[in-house]
């Protein structure tokens, strides 16, 4: 299991809640994910990354699939904002 990190404030933009078909508990459900250090759909180079950003305060990136499009969830370096978004909405 990889450490556990803070979320700070949690945002979600109109493309994330509009693919979550306006349904919170799917969006807690990949935040969950997110914060237990699943990353999701990433590359073995990006989870490690990842890992290494948990315990350097780096900023963390994580990949789902929702609804059959894609969705990242990323944490800022400073824990201060996690904001779930579509790639498109980057």
């Amino acid at each position: 299991m990889r450490n556990s990190f803070r979320l700070g404030q949690v945002c979600a933009t109109q493309g994330a809640i509009a693919l979550s078909d306006n349904n919170p508990t799917l969006l807690r459900s990949l935040l969950r994910r997110h914060a237990s250090g699943d990353w999701g759909e990433l590359c073995d180079n990006d989870k490690q990354a990842n890992d290494d950003a948990v315990l350097k305060y780096g900023r963390i990136l994580s990949s789902y699939t929702l609804n059959g499009e894609k969705i990242w969830i990323i944490t800022e370096h400073d824990r201060s904002v996690t904001t779930l978004l579509l790639p498109t909405e980057y």
